[in-house]
């Protein structure tokens, strides 16, 4: 029986996902070959990265709307470089908004190019809240953003209008609620948590924000480069894409961000609900910045943590310990979680507090 996955990631794909990656490992398209031995120039895979591209772009309504969509190594926090390295000038500066753990990497990277600009920090409150009610500098190259935290459970619900291009990592909630994606001129996110396996990052951009730095990039860090070699400058993370576009296609299937974000609202819901009614229990985000993706939640009362953590184990499920850094309990709660498993970790509570 496969366990409730709770993992912040690697998280949980969609048994489906999982059932045909696994098949393709063995023999791909019928060709007699595994997946992870093709080469990456032969036409069956190009045509995965080709469908993953157009897919990815589809799903978030940007086809057409001069967006380039490319999947690359390197994980977000590679991103964290690319970033300052593709869009600030020489003599330019850059804003960020300081939200956690993952925003402070991406403003520390900043800082080694130039002036970086903290707008709004939520850090001397542990990060608990969203910060509101800040300032952009106009004359920043672009804002770097995170829409959701996953050590402390908190998401962003509201982006500003600017006039300079807005960057986002959306590592931890991409594709799982409809927003304006036409709004940010860069987009990136490490698959690993809500849309594939760790070792490949989608990277969304207009291709018009790029070029305008003054400096030399090195190719490997040059996005325009990868476009131009159409996410292939070097060989790609071939399975961790193929499972990706698995997962893009499960989506797809299934109504699209729409109807994912119903479902996603429903479980969020349903636990949060019952964090809320459970006097043994207390979340630990402010209510109106609550992500829906990761649920972080303390014991009232910590000398029932080890009747607890025995109680949720026996009930088969796995990855609820709060990030290291913070301890507690985090319920990642990614598209492919099923509401059923949601419930039995909300029936796990309820008969904790019963025999308490």
């Amino acid at each position: 029986m496969k366990k409730h996955n709770y993992s912040a990631g690697p998280s949980i794909l969609p048994q489906e996902v999982l059932e045909k990656a696994a098949a393709a490992i063995l023999d791909f398209n019928n060709s007699g070959l595994s997946l992870i031995e093709i080469s990456h120039r032969s036409k069956d895979f190009v045509a995965v990265m080709e469908e993953a591209r157009s897919l990815a772009l589809e799903l978030l309504g940007l086809q057409g709307k001069g967006y380039q969509a490319l999947f690359l190594h390197g994980g977000a926090s590679l991103e964290f470089l690319m970033v300052p390295y593709n869009l600030m000038t020489k003599a330019g500066k850059a804003a960020y908004l300081d939200t956690g753990t993952w925003a402070s990497g991406a403003i520390k990277e900043a800082k080694t190019f130039g002036e970086t600009v903290v707008v709004a920090s939520s850090k001397a409150e542990n990060y608990t809240h969203i910060p509101k009610n800040y300032t952009v500098p106009t004359d920043a190259d672009y804002f770097h953003c995170t829409s959701n935290n996953t050590i402390f459970g908190t998401q962003m619900t509201e982006f500003p209008d600017l006039g300079i291009p807005m960057v986002c990592d959306m590592s931890s909630d991409i594709f799982s609620r409809e927003l304006d994606f036409s709004k940010f001129g860069l987009i990136y996110a490490g698959a690993q948590k809500n849309m594939g396996p760790a070792g490949v990052t989608l990277v969304v951009l207009k291709e018009d924000i790029l070029g305008k730095t003054g400096r030399t990039i090195p190719n490997m860090l040059n996005l325009q480069q990868h476009i131009e070699k159409e996410s292939m400058y070097n060989t790609p993370p071939v399975f961790a894409t193929y499972t990706s576009l698995l997962t893009l296609q499960w989506l797809k299937n299934l109504g699209g961000i729409a109807e994912i974000e119903k479902r996603n609202n429903a479980k969020a819901e349903l636990l949060y609900t019952e964090i809320d009614r459970n006097g043994l229990f207390k979340g630990t985000a402010v209510v109106e910045d609550r992500s829906k993706m990761n649920v972080t939640f303390l014991l009232e009362d910590e000398s029932l943590t080890e009747k607890f953590d025995q109680s949720w184990k026996a009930a088969d499920i796995s990855g609820l310990n709060g990030h290291r850094s913070v301890g507690g309990y985090r319920a990642s709660i990614y598209n492919a979680m099923p509401i059923e498993s949601v419930q039995v970790l909300v029936d796990v509570m309820k008969e904790l507090e019963r025999t308490a």
